[in-house]
């Protein structure tokens, strides 16, 4: 679930929003002023008593995709006596757009839509049965805090689409909650920065943030400030791969380091996956934008060789399980409509502006990192572009053409949408003159078109790289897949979600009425099921399939196979 609802905040002359609305239309009013001084006073009291029992308190700032689960993590964990050791403060602002997160934290309903189902167990759990995790709006619950994790998003902002080099970070809000961190929080308190952030940006940003208001405050100790960023994989394995997954920390003095290696030990399974402590936040930070960079690389170069295999008759899914024999390439992957999610598609662009805008360093060092990006964030155009021939050779126009897209979600299985290649595909048909509807099992609400006016934020919309983007407000996510292929003149594959991998062409062809185009951006048809669409009288499209050319002719010309 993405951190925001649309509002009236930013339209001129608006009166001010009073409420917070969530995904599923629930409504919540703000906190008015009078209120923060009783919930400051509720939070106390249960700091109180936590502490008589022998338990931190921990504030997690920021319950989003990684915050929240995170959150109920640490509150989930027990001490060696088999006791929780922890007292959770979950902390998010009371904005319009994110309000509604807390008071669904507080009934034991997780703010984040996943699809595994420990999520909503663990965060039950911890909430009605264990008491050791509660939601707040007031970052007073800072005073309280013996660990402050902060989960705030830095973003890569693009100015332009296929050239990352333009591109700025967006560390404004993290720069915001660290200041009101360092006015309010205990000056022995570990702060400790989850949030994947540009390299330098704790010990040259954060670190002179806190220092100076330390100062102000009077306080001659250094903060305790700490980096530890992690890998959290949203989807059917959400809660293990924060909780069961390998870690890596820093901290800007001795003293921080040793107190996040042990605050992470004692929250997190680090005896099956053992702490890699390194010795400086830049090198955890480094290590964070080089992990994803090299899994973006690979995945550039892989749209690549997909060009080349459409247009030699190659089929690169078979070529890639063919490498993947070999042991030193088995982490191939079909690299699909190009990448999404929060990290990947901007996570080296961060490194890139930190070289500069950080550091100070005028020459320009880095090639294939921002390459790869480009690359990655136009892969989507080619598969618009395929829709388009496929309609051509059934003697059917882009233009006014109705076509349904499988999949919205940045990858199968989760229904995170950020970033999504799907989003992509989208705005370049609909530029084309094109008519959309999506389906998608595991998305509600597609917020990057919905409030793409607001969303990500004002101005930054991927809206402004194309045309005509207006009509998308008003697209909804289709609950009835054969429903929605009623009439389309194009079925679109674009994510490996399980209700797609098996759908049978007759069936497909059926819900349709009439043989109509089929593009697989995802090698999700095997040979068998498309040659059965040619043989029903439809067009077939594969991103990376260049052999489904040679299939078209044996259907057209049957002989042996």
């Amino acid at each position: 679930m993405p951190e925001h609802r649309r509002t009236d905040e930013a339209k001129p002359g608006a009166a001010k929003v009073k409420e917070s609305i969530s995904p599923t239309g629930e409504r919540f009013p703000l906190p008015a002023p009078e209120d923060y001084q009783a919930e400051f006073e509720r939070l106390s009291r249960l700091a109180a008593g936590q502490r008589e029992k022998g338990r931190e308190i921990v504030v997690v700032v920021g319950v989003g995709f990684v915050g929240a689960v995170m959150a109920a993590v640490i509150a989930d964990s027990v001490g060696k006596d088999g006791k929780p050791g922890k007292f959770v403060i979950g902390m998010q602002r009371p904005s319009p757009r994110s309000f509604w997160k807390i008071p669904l934290l507080n009934r034991g309903v997780s703010p984040v839509k996943s699809e595994d189902p420990d999520v909503d167990v663990v965060i039950g759990r911890c909430v009605h049965e264990k008491k050791t995790l509660v939601a707040t709006y007031t970052y007073d619950a800072l005073r309280l805090a013996d660990v402050v994790v902060v989960d705030v998003q830095c973003d890569y902002l693009k100015e332009s689409l296929g050239d990352c080099r333009t591109g700025t970070a967006d560390m404004k809000a993290l720069e915001e909650s660290m200041a009101i961190i360092g006015e309010k929080i205990p000056p022995e308190a570990l702060v400790l920065i989850e949030t994947t952030v540009a390299p330098g940006t704790t010990e040259q940003i954060v670190y002179p943030i806190l220092k100076k208001i330390f100062e102000k405050r009077g306080i001659r100790t250094d903060p305790l400030l700490a980096h530890s960023y992690e890998r959290v994989m949203p989807g059917r394995n959400y809660v293990a791969s924060i909780r069961d997954f390998w870690r890596v920390c820093s901290g800007v003095n001795d003293a921080a380091r040793d107190r996040v290696r042990r605050f992470l030990q004692e929250v997190l399974n680090t005896r099956d996956y053992p702490l890699t402590v390194l010795d400086r936040p830049i090198e955890s930070e480094t290590a964070k934008i080089l992990e994803n960079s090299f899994r973006a690389t690979i995945l550039a170069f892989l749209d690549e060789w997909s060009l080349f295999a459409e247009r030699n008759g190659v089929d690169l899914k078979k070529v890639i399980e063919a490498v993947r024999v070999r042991p030193t390439h088995s982490n191939l992957i079909f690299p699909g409509p190009g990448i999404g999610g929060y990290c990947l598609p901007k996570d080296g662009g961060l490194g890139v502006w930190a070289y500069r805008h950080i550091h100070g360093w005028e020459d320009d060092i880095f090639r294939i990192t921002p390459l790869a990006i480009d690359i990655n964030d136009t892969r989507a155009l080619h598969a618009a572009q395929l829709v388009r021939d496929a309609l051509r050779n059934l003697g059917r126009p882009i233009a006014a053409a109705d076509v349904l897209l499988l999949g919205a979600a940045y990858r199968e299985d989760v229904g995170d949408t950020r970033y999504s290649g799907s989003e992509i595909i989208v705005r370049r048909l609909t530029e084309m003159g094109a008519g959309i509807r999506v389906h998608d099992p595991y998305v509600d609400h597609w917020w990057e078109l919905e409030d793409q006016e607001h969303y990500p934020q004002p101005g930054h919309s991927r809206s402004r790289f194309f045309h005509r983007q207006e009509a998308l407000g008003e697209l909804r996510i289709e609950k009835d897949m054969m429903k929605a292929m009623a009439g389309v003149e194009a079925v679109i594959f674009a994510v490996r979600h399980e209700p797609y991998l098996k759908l049978d062409p007759d069936q497909v062809v059926k819900a349709v009425g009439k043989p109509c185009a089929i593009v697989d951006c995802f090698c999700i048809l095997d040979d068998d099921r498309i040659r059965r669409y040619f043989e029903l009288g439809c067009e077939v499209k594969g991103m990376g399939r260049g052999h489904i050319q040679r299939i078209k002719e044996s259907v057209r010309r049957p002989g042996p196979r």
